[in-house]
């Protein structure tokens, strides 16, 4: 393990462990650092975007999905016609089983080896490097349960051991038995990291700790409480709730709390604030320690697509017709990143979700709206009714999305115009009907969580920590688990924190805040729903990459989709609520016939 600047981890895992390595401590160490790194795999690339957030409620495909003859396109997880070869679902399936083989590994060694010649330093290494081992290892489970349903816990040396052997069978049978198998060992994983992950994590890292552990513990009981694989779902919702409240409880004692202001948790320059429990790690401005090889390149396997793919295409923004200036964003920067477009909210996600911009602060937190002038202009046709000089100076404001259509118009026919584009909600593409100026545009709000200016070059992926886990969302968790508990006072208590935090901005006096939080908070309880805790999860996770499996897991994905997003209410059905499992799996499994397939595929894909 090599440590860099502010004790943050820089991998450089071994391509090959045999099994006389992984018995050294070198070994093991290097082998936990492998799955640290393998999670770069499923937070942040363009796929890892796209089964995260494709074909929900809240994001549709842009102008610029990809698609591919070969099935790995973003465009069949957007509109529901993906099939099993869809290789876009190769890369978590093959990972995620590579990660946990060697967890298991890591599970079965460290126990007989000596880390330090101290015993009391000894213990604590072995219990530390343990317990990330059991965390991402259940963590692994669940980013594949949540996709595909039953995951085989026997990888072909029995359930949860490491194997070195081929193996040519698929263990997914009997499938509810198996997927009982996976939230029982995913549980006792993130228990056993609870207990002995250290109590906070580094200042200037996120290496894991308890507070991480306690969240997906929570996360994982809640999501049990939903599926068919629950004991007893009213008991699981109570230990969700249970787990939440120990996090919350305690926060102080774990080293976390929430950010003063909604706008300060993905600020630039504020990746390891105290709210964010656990981000896929990468190393700020450094695309090498990232193992990012290829950085400007196009749906990269480790690196940070995020900080473009959610982008509008600003570089095609005009100026007021008025003033004939062209194009003032025309010059990408690195702050804005590459109008890639793959992914633009719905509809509803704008004009439902976040309606309230002005009280609610999450809007304005989560959406690029305004940008600057990137390429000066010289020469304009300089009109009656605009200020002296129409020309634009690089930083000077370009266009902004006005909140509503009424502000804009007002903005708009002031007797003294602006020299800035004012653009109406109903110029948006997609919100307003996919007109020709929409299209040849393509202007909407930009997620701007992943914006990072160190990225190196305009077109570059990102190199900023990918959020895994927040406080706040741990509040969420709360909120539903007491929800359905039949607790509705308690879940309106957690909701109600995080909307006092969402009324707060920079600059407003403390009166105004007040009156914000007046505003949009709740007060009657019974109005709690599972929708209504969905809704408040995009004010406040809104493009974090949990959407599909948030929808899925619960059951509401048809509900939710079709009735939100106009792409996909005439495709997605029942069975969309799992992915395909990888045809591959089933035909590189050759102890298996092809007229068997059918009972390890999920239903809707045979």
């Amino acid at each position: 393990m090599a440590v860099g600047c502010n004790d943050k981890l820089v991998e450089h895992p071994y391509t090959v462990f045999t099994t006389a390595y992984l018995q050294t401590p070198s070994g093991i160490q290097n082998a936990v650092n492998a799955i640290y790194s393998n999670m770069r795999y499923d937070f942040g690339p363009e796929g890892a975007n796209g089964v995260g957030v494709s074909g929900t409620d809240e994001w549709t495909q842009a102008d610029q999905s990809r698609l591919s003859a070969a099935g790995g396109d973003l465009i069949s997880l957007s509109t529901y016609t993906m099939t099993a070869p869809n290789t876009v679902l190769l890369t978590p399936w093959n990972r995620n089983f590579s990660s946990i083989n060697l967890a298991n590994g890591v599970l079965e060694w460290a126990p007989g080896i000596t880390f330090s010649t101290t015993p009391a330093t000894d213990t604590t290494m072995r219990n530390t490097i343990m317990a990330e081992a059991h965390f991402l290892r259940g963590l692994c489970y669940m980013l594949l349960v949540q996709q595909f349903g039953a995951i085989p816990t026997d990888l072909g040396s029995g359930d949860l051991q490491f194997n070195t052997n081929p193996f040519l069978g698929f263990n997914r049978l009997p499938i509810a038995d198996v997927l009982k198998k996976d939230y029982d060992a995913m549980i006792s994983d993130f228990a056993y990291a609870a207990t002995h992950l250290p109590i906070v994590r580094p200042t200037g890292a996120f290496k894991l700790s308890k507070a991480a552990a306690f969240h997906m513990l929570a996360k994982t009981y809640l999501y049990r409480a939903y599926s068919t694989a629950t004991p007893n779902s009213a008991a699981d919702f109570q230990s969700a709730l249970a787990t939440a409240q120990l996090l919350i409880n305690n926060k102080g004692t774990y080293g976390t709390d929430l950010q003063p202001a909604y706008a300060s948790v993905h600020a630039i320059g504020n990746d390891y604030n105290s709210e964010i429990l656990y981000s896929c790690e990468r190393v700020i401005g450094n695309q090498a320690a990232d193992e990012n090889n290829n950085p400007s390149g196009i749906g990269g396997t480790k690196g940070v697509d995020a900080n473009n793919d959610f982008n509008c295409n600003y570089t095609a923004i005009t100026a007021p017709t008025s003033i004939s200036a062209g194009t003032p964003c025309g010059t990408r920067t690195t702050l804005y990143g590459r109008p890639i477009r793959r992914f633009c909210p719905t509809e509803w996600t704008y004009d439902s979700a976040f309606m309230d911009k002005v009280h609610d602060s999450r809007y304005d937190g989560t959406f690029r709206t305004v940008w600057l002038c990137t390429v000066a202009t010289t020469t304009t046709t300089n009109k009656a009714g605009y200020p002296a000089s129409t020309a634009y100076a690089v930083g000077d404001t370009a266009a902004i999305i006005a909140y509503t259509n009424q502000i804009a118009d007002s903005i708009n026919s002031l007797p003294v115009k602006k020299k800035y584009r004012v653009i109406a909600p109903r110029e948006l593409y997609v919100i307003g009907g996919l007109t020709a100026t929409q299209t040849a545009q393509n202007i909407y709000p930009s997620l701007s969580k992943y914006s990072d200016p160190n990225s190196g070059a305009a077109n570059n992926e990102g190199t900023r920590p990918f959020p895994v886990a927040k406080l706040s969302e741990t509040y969420l968790i709360a909120a539903e688990a007491a929800m359905q508990t039949g607790d509705k006072n308690t879940a309106m208590t957690y909701i109600n924190v995080l909307k006092l935090r969402a009324a707060n901005r920079a600059g407003l006096s403390a009166s105004q805040v007040t009156n914000n939080y007046n505003y949009i908070k709740l007060n009657d309880p019974s109005i709690i729903t599972l929708d209504y805790i969905l809704d408040e999860r995009t004010r406040e996770l809104c493009g974090e990459c949990w959407r599909w499996p948030d929808l899925a897991v619960r059951g509401v994905l048809v509900h939710r989709a079709s009735a939100h997003s106009p792409d996909v209410a005439a495709t997605v059905r029942p069975f969309h609520v799992l992915r395909p499992i990888p045809q591959s799996q089933l035909t590189n499994s050759t102890a298996i016939p092809a007229s068997d397939y059918h009972l390890y595929q999920n239903p809707g894909y045979n």
